[in-house]
């Protein structure tokens, strides 16, 4: 009913809504379960094209806590906020950036709407650097909500985004695109490493 690519931009606007996104198989098995057990409005949970990392389904599904952020990770010189199954790609920049010397927060958002904007604040607001990284349009989508927070809180560190641009998309091998358009470590390296050089 609508290209998969917009729908964040359509569906974080609708008030009181729960939207989340897993990184991988375990975490969508925990994200049922929220959402079986969540009475306070609607939810939703957006998924990939395509088949999953291929982590093991655990045994309990747990309850997530609604709105809160997941930290893999801590460092100081640049913060990677992914969402969804984007980790692979922001554990790549990562591990790209660490090579070079420099310290990574690497952030799992899992919830679009409420946004963990406590976290997420504070680790932008200490780093160079701030990069998302979601499997939509760039246009209304994740990097607009974490833009809007960082906005609000008064958080000044640039922000940099991997996303699909503003525009319909041809059918293709998710690789082929993704390379076209840019959804590859080495092209977030590149936006990154353009503000830890200034």
């Amino acid at each position: 009913t609508h290209h998969g690519l917009f729908d964040i931009a359509m569906i974080r606007s609708i008030p009181n809504i729960v939207f989340m996104q897993p990184k991988d198989e375990a975490e969508f098995v925990h994200m049922l379960r929220t959402m079986n057990h969540y009475q306070n409005g609607p939810t939703v949970i957006r998924y990939p094209r395509g088949c999953g990392a291929g982590t093991p389904v655990p045994a309990k599904a747990e309850i997530l806590p609604i709105g809160k952020a997941e930290v893999l990770q801590a460092g100081q010189d640049v913060t990677l906020v992914s969402l969804g199954t984007m980790i692979g790609i922001a554990r790549e920049t990562a591990s790209l950036l660490e090579a070079r010397g420099y310290t990574v927060t690497l952030i799992n958002a899992r919830f679009i709407k409420p946004l963990d904007d406590e976290c997420i604040r504070r680790h932008a607001a200490r780093s160079r650097v701030v990069c998302t990284f979601e499997d939509h349009s760039i246009s209304g989508g994740f990097n607009s909500a974490v833009l809007e927070s960082l906005e609000t809180g008064d958080v000044k560190t640039p922000v940099e985004a991997i996303a699909w641009p503003d525009q319909f998309i041809e059918h293709g091998s998710e690789s082929i695109l993704r390379k076209k358009y840019g959804l590859t470590a080495e092209a977030a390296l590149q936006k990154i490493i353009t503000h830890l050089n200034s």
